[in-house]
């Protein structure tokens, strides 16, 4: 433990490192006046009350702010805990450091378990504070860090209370401000105090796997720099896990456990100007096979908060995904403290911004209605800071957040599933709304509940936009309705059907519809019916199986003339592998490997078996390639082996194809390999991730030019990205 005294000399140390021109006898009587004025005042850990205020300076001081900042920092709980005034602080250190610190005592007064209009009037307090003087909210934000940092000293009830706050209202100011690294602080500490458990098993979690991810992190960052070194790119490298809040939301939103989550892994590369960002994005996405639809240009289209970055997600070459984050050095400066990095005082004109056009939200404040009551403020008020959440009150003035185009049943869910399941009506502002009325930012809604309600309705489904709301109606309709789910579920099943004119008899044909059945997790036809019914699964999709499979059926099947000739010409054709001379050999019985099944045109090598004569594998085979590191007694099995000239012999090998799954695909593939008879005895597809889904297609052709042939038709199909030899 420092004294109190070594701990404000570290933070006049930090002030003159990043701002030589301060005031250190202005900062210096700050400290002493909040001091004296705090007295023998103790914290819960029994240390001098002081130390808070200085800990919140240090804080204001490491995001970079000016010297009336700190000092109003130092100063921020004089007039709420003290006898100090707002006279004595205006009179010893002006006008602005007093107005800071009489607009932060404000916001500890805003609460979320206050009457109505209270509550109103003190979120309106904090806007205007906000809008008045940004550093007012600054201070707040770095009071409320620190409380936060040091909350295991306060009673368990206490904790959640603060830290549900905390997670309401001030990590969202802090995302809002730009201010990331402040915000994902605040987040980590809260959730360990809301679910302690849930982030013990994480933690955990994370502690058993440290040296594998650390294993990870450190590969990836050394190819990386050697790229980027070899270029001349000069940056910053750093990896690192995701925050525990990220994985706790990830966990939950999902129903994933930790070794469920592939995405734990970020990097973030620092250049020196713009050009650079996109030249490092173009050697990742050499280096590294880029997941479609993962990338994000915050640069050309920065955040409302400022916010400017280019996001890219990655699979290395161990099959690991990761993101990579790449900024300049002043986008990483305004990504960790947000407004902070960019708010510059002058002289005499505090509380003005250099670059105004980057705080058009903080005007748009300013402009807002400053004599209209509280009600009417919150009506007119279009909160920027939550432009991605609306942000409304329940009756009693707690705080609910939901999605931006949310509706009074989401509203009702998000308080808790009965009061959804029950919801006869809604009231916004103390007026009847329809159920699909959107929700607007400082909303009072109230919802009616009947005991005799007969639950949701099935259209609420397309009306809701939480995933919360969603879940929980098909929860209900699931447990509840079994039976009408069943009868809806089949209805919408066979109304579907006739729009795609299909008869229900071609439609549930047994063998066909059960593998239908058992490609969607079903064991019979009632399960799917029930699960339409209750929206687990839509009719539409169980369609477009049927329709795959009936094609797929109709492809196979061929006139019992085809089939006999096709199997007469297979019959002439095909015989056992053989063409292979041996070099020394004669009559010496021949196989061909399986791990990479070699036909004629492909260089060749055998290996000796024990027993089962001369297995031939193409030259480039792992197999062949990993034996020349092996003993040289192991390596004298290899023998030279050459092709005969063969007469229309077929030769069986294997085909990897990589699409992005759409209807149809995999008929189409087909088709392709038909048109050019080509036979196939193997045909396997399996979902790998999102739309991406592999195809491993067993071929038998007479030689390799016949291969090549067949692979470009292949890729000439919509939807197939890759196709190539299987190597084993």
């Amino acid at each position: 433990m420092i004294s109190v005294e070594e701990r404000y000399n570290q933070l006049e140390a930090t002030i003159k490192e990043y701002l030589p021109a301060a005031d250190t006898e202005r900062i210096r009587a700050a400290f002493e006046f909040a001091r004296k004025a705090h007295g023998n005042q103790l914290r819960k850990d029994g240390s001098e009350f002081v130390t808070h205020p200085l800990a919140a300076a240090e804080i204001v001081a490491e995001i970079g702010m000016d010297d009336d900042s700190i000092c109003a920092a130092l100063l921020h709980d004089c007039i709420e805990d003290t006898d100090a005034t707002f006279e004595d602080i205006e009179n010893l250190f002006g006008s602005d450091v007093a107005g800071i610190v009489e607009g932060v005592t404000k916001l500890t007064r805003v609460t979320y378990t206050s009457a109505e209009e209270e509550q109103m009037e003190n979120f309106r307090k904090m806007l205007f504070a906000m809008a008045q003087d940004i550093r007012v909210i600054l201070i707040k934000l770095a009071d409320r860090l620190h409380n936060t940092r040091t909350m295991e000293y306060v009673e368990p009830e206490k904790q959640r209370e603060k830290a549900l706050e905390t997670m309401e209202m001030y990590a969202p100011i802090a995302h809002r401000l730009g201010m990331q690294r402040l915000k994902w602080e605040l987040e980590d500490l809260s959730i360990r105090y809301l679910d302690p458990a849930a982030c013990t098993e994480i933690l955990e979690g994370l502690k058993q796997r440290h040296v594998e991810d650390e294993a990870f992190l450190e590969s990836i960052r050394n190819r990386l720099s050697e790229r980027l070194s070899e270029y001349g790119i000069s940056c910053q490298i750093t990896g690192r896990i995701k925050h525990l809040y990220s994985i706790y939301r990830k966990m939950f939103s999902e129903n994933l456990l930790l070794s469920e989550i592939l995405d734990l892994h970020a990097f973030r590369i620092i250049v020196s100007d713009i050009a650079d960002c996109y030249n490092v994005l173009g050697h990742i996405h050499e280096l590294y096979r880029p997941i479609p639809g993962c990338f994000n240009d915050y640069i050309g289209t920065p955040k409302p908060n400022m916010y400017q970055s280019l996001h890219t997600n990655v699979i290395g070459n161990d099959g690991i995904p990761f993101e990579v984050q790449i900024r300049t050095w002043d986008m990483h400066h305004t990504a960790e403290y947000g407004i902070a990095a960019h708010w510059k005082y002058k002289e005499g004109k505090s509380g003005k911004v250099a670059d105004e056009e980057k705080f058009a939200w903080v005007r748009r404040l300013l402009e807002t209605q400053q004599d209209s009551d509280a009600q009417e403020f919150m009506q007119a008020l279009k909160v920027d800071m939550f432009a991605d959440e609306v942000f409304v009150f329940t009756p009693r003035g707690d705080v609910v957040n939901l999605p931006i185009g949310s509706t009074p049943i989401d509203f009702a869910y998000s308080i808790h599933s009965e009061v959804g399941n029950t919801m006869t009506g809604a009231m916004v502002n103390s007026r009847m709304v329809p159920y699909t009325h959107v929700l607007n930012n400082g909303d009072i809604v109230k919802i009616l509940t009947s005991n005799a309600s007969k639950g949701p309705n099935r259209n609420w489904l397309d009306i809701v936009k939480s995933p919360e709301a969603r879940n929980k109606i098909r929860l209900w309709f699931k447990k509840e309705k079994r039976e009408e789910n069943v009868i809806h579920g089949k209805l919408s099943f066979e109304s579907a059907l006739r729009h795609a004119d299909i008869s229900i008899e071609e439609a549930t044909q047994y063998e066909m519809f059960m593998k239908v059945l058992a490609r969607l997790s079903f064991g019979n036809s009632e399960e799917m019916y029930a699960a339409i019914g209750y929206g687990g699964i839509t009719a539409t999709k169980v369609i477009h199986s049927i329709q795959e499979e009936l094609r797929h059926v109709a492809k196979i099947k061929r006139t019992d003339d085809e089939i006999v000739d096709k199997t007469k010409k297979i019959a002439k054709k095909k015989r056992e592998p053989h063409g292979i001379t041996v070099e020394g050999s004669e009559n010496c019985l021949i196989k061909f490997a399986r791990c990479c099944s070699p036909i004629p045109g492909d260089p060749i090598i055998g290996f000796i078996t024990k027993g089962f004569g001369v297995s031939v594998h193409r030259q480039d085979c792992h197999n062949y390639l990993e034996s020349q590191n092996e003993p040289e007694s192991e390596q004298g099995r290899w023998v030279r082996v050459f092709w005969e000239k063969t007469d229309n012999n077929l030769y069986s090998t294997v085909i990897d194809v990589q699409v992005i799954d759409r209807v149809g695909i995999v008929v189409d593939v087909a088709s392709v390999l038909n048109s050019l008879n080509v036979i196939i005895t193997s045909f396997n597809a399996r979902v790998e991730s999102g739309e991406d889904t592999h195809m491993t297609i067993v071929v038998e052709v007479n030689n390799r030019d016949e291969l090549v042939s067949a692979m470009a038709k292949i890729m000439t199909v919509q939807g197939v990205t890759d196709v190539r030899r299987a190597d084993g």
